[in-house]
């Protein structure tokens, strides 16, 4: 199958007009580490009012939504407590590091990370969620 010139070079073209705004968008990460979790919920709520504005959404449809979330979210976070419970019993805190390293380079290899991923800059707490839930699947 012949390719067109135009076919040939679009991937690459539109790679090269998106690479500012990946490297605008990874200085902004790394400057203040990320949003603080309270700016970062702010706006989400934000968002979640928009889209239920865009709907159309009754205020009751919206509160229930909220308390919904809410729930799903306090189950969530109480379902994960137990499973690094879990872990802790099984594993040594070096055991446990000694998983997380072997999973994460796993991850890069796979993914062809060089470390400076969207995994890569994790801190400690949120790596360790992220790599216990991979290994309990």
């Amino acid at each position: 199958m012949k390719m067109s010139l135009r076919q040939l070079f679009a991937p690459a073209l539109l790679a090269v007009a998106l690479t500012p705004l990946a490297f605008t968008a990874q200085a902004d990460h790394h400057d203040g580490q990320g949003m603080d979790r309270e700016a970062m919920k702010e706006r989400m709520e934000e968002r979640r009012q928009e889209v239920y504005q865009r709907a159309e959404l009754s205020e009751e449809q919206q509160a229930a939504l909220n308390e919904a979330h809410a729930e799903h979210r306090e189950a969530v976070l109480a379902l994960r407590e137990e499973h690094q419970a879990r872990v802790a019993e099984i594993l040594s805190d070096e055991e446990q590091q000694a998983l997380r390293d072997a999973m994460h380079a796993e991850y890069r290899q796979e993914r062809g990370h060089s470390g400076h991923g969207k995994r890569g800059h994790h801190d400690d707490s949120t790596h360790d969620m992220d790599t216990e839930e991979a290994a309990a699947e």
